[in-house]
Formats: structure tokens, C-alpha cells, sequence
């Protein structure tokens, strides 16, 4: 599958939903189309019951994502109330991510920088290849970066790292990512297909009500005011589930759950 005219690409393998940006001549870059593309392709994702997890690449090797397209600043983010439209159209993109119900992990392999490392903050887990580099170099073209990012980053790292990476703008190693816990697990680039591959395999077989509920429940924590009606009734649907049923017959059995979704 191909969106925003090849430059977001779609799979679907094994239970594994893959996006791969793909404008690596930029770096990939994030332009608005792409963040239409991304949330086109998550919706395919979230409509299909065989999709089980979703993984975010770059093409090309050379980034992740490696922030927004500046060429596209002076058009569409020139002054406060540009970038206030810049908000609004890429809005979608950005609350699909956030609130996409099966677990997403972002495979990083070189830039993840500024827009980039917020779509990687945005996932639920974070694997680097050994060579990677990470930064928000708001300070160092004179932006602001958003609420919902900038809580993102503090909920991962703590305010004081967050004042560190905000601050100085500066570019730190993936080495320096995993001691401030940005990323989940830091591996040479070249077992960084194998590296995911592993999560994605025991993630595409385990019960998808449980990944649901669990991934909901985290997220609600570090709300000020969580929606525990909705909480309760997604761990409700996990206990009142066929999928539940399998997991203890399988467990007395001694043999791997065949789980379905139900």
C-alpha cells in the first residue's frame, strides 16, 4: 500500500502492520501529507483483526524521521497563526497515533530528531540501532514545542533530562538515549531487524484484548483524570473473553495459547 504519493508505504505480514517513511533524499522528513499517509495506513491497520502490532521504520537506513520538512516552514509554519493551522492539518495524524488501540513500536535506525522523536515518543516502545542519534533542536531554531510532546518526553525521561535535551538542542547518541530512558533497548544496527522482529513475533501471538486493556491502563496513569469507566471495562472484556478461556485450558494443557481476539 502507498499513501501521500509514496512517500508513507503500508504492509501487512505475519500479524505485523508495517509504515515505513519514505522520503529518505530528506531524511524523511515529515511532510503534512505524510501525517494524512501515517493515519490512512493506521486506519487500515486498526480495521483488520490479523493486524496485531504496527512497527514505524525510515527507509534508506539514515533516519527514523529526522523532524518536520522545514522547507515547507516558510509556507506553513511562518508565524503563530500558521503554525496553528500547521496543528490543525496535521492534528489526525498525530491524535491517531496517540490513541491507537494494538501496540505500535518505533524502529530507529539513524536521525530521530525534533517531529520525529515525537512520532517515536508517541509509540509504546522504542528500539535503536547502535549509531542512531537523538534531539529536539527547538531552541536552536526558535520553536516551541507542544504540550502533548514535551509530556511525552517528560513522562519518559523526567523533567530534569527533559530540561537537558529542550535546552541545549543538542544532538546525544542512542547509548545516551537508553540512560535517560527514551528508548527500551539499544542493539547493533545490524541485528536491529532481528531485535524487533523477536517483539513482534511473541506481541502478533499474544491474547489482543490483554495488549488493548494493558496499553490503555499505562496511558491512563499518567492522565490527571483517567476514564476508569472505560478501564474497567476493557479489563472486564479481557475476564469475560473466549480468549481467557483458551489461555487457562492452554496453560493446564502445557501448550501455547491459540488466541483470537474474543
Amino acid at each position: 500500500m502507498e499513501f501521500a504519493d509514496g512517500k508513507i508505504l503500508a504492509d501487512i505480514k505475519d500479524g505485523v502492520g508495517t509504515v515505513v517513511f519514505n522520503q529518505p533524499e530528506k531524511r524523511n522528513a515529515m511532510s503534512i501529507p505524510m501525517w494524512d499517509g501515517m493515519a490512512a495506513a493506521l486506519d487500515v491497520f486498526e480495521r483488520d483483526p490479523a493486524v496485531r502490532c504496527v512497527v514505524l521504520e525510515g527507509a534508506g537506513g539514515r533516519a527514523f524521521v529526522s523532524g518536520a520538512d522545514i522547507s515547507q516552514f516558510e509556507k506553513s509554519r511562518s508565524d503563530a497563526d500558521a503554525q496553528k493551522e500547521y496543528g490543525r492539518l496535521t492534528l489526525g495524524g498525530r491524535e491517531k497515533l496517540a490513541n491507537f488501540p494494538k501496540p505500535v513500536i518505533a524502529k530507529i535506525q539513524g536521525f530521530c530528531m525534533g517531529g520525529g522523536l515525537g512520532i517515536a515518543m508517541s509509540c509504546d516502545l522504542r528500539i535503536a540501532g547502535e549509531g542512531s542519534e537523538f534531539g529536539i533542536p527547538a531552541a536552536r531554531l526558535g520553536i516551541a514545542y507542544s504540550y502533548d510532546m514535551v509530556g511525552n518526553l517528560v513522562a519518559l525521561v523526567g523533567p530534569s533530562n527533559a530540561h537537558m535535551i529542550l535546552m541545549t538542542g543538542d544532538r546525544f547518541p542512542a547509548a545516551e538515549a537508553l540512560h535517560f530512558g527514551l528508548i527500551n533497548r539499544l542493539v547493533p544496527a545490524d541485528q536491529l531487524d532481528h531485535a524487533v522482529g523477536r517483539i513482534t513475533a511473541q506481541l502478533a501471538i499474544n491474547a489482543p484484548l490483554s495488549l488493548l486493556a494493558n496499553k490503555r491502563t499505562v496511558r491512563a496513569v499518567l492522565q490527571p483524570a483517567p476514564d476508569m469507566a472505560a478501564i474497567d471495562a476493557a479489563m472486564n472484556a479481557c475476564f469475560d473473553s473466549e480468549d481467557y478461556a483458551e489461555g487457562r485450558k492452554a496453560f493446564m494443557e502445557k501448550r501455547k495459547p491459540a488466541f483470537t481476539g474474543s
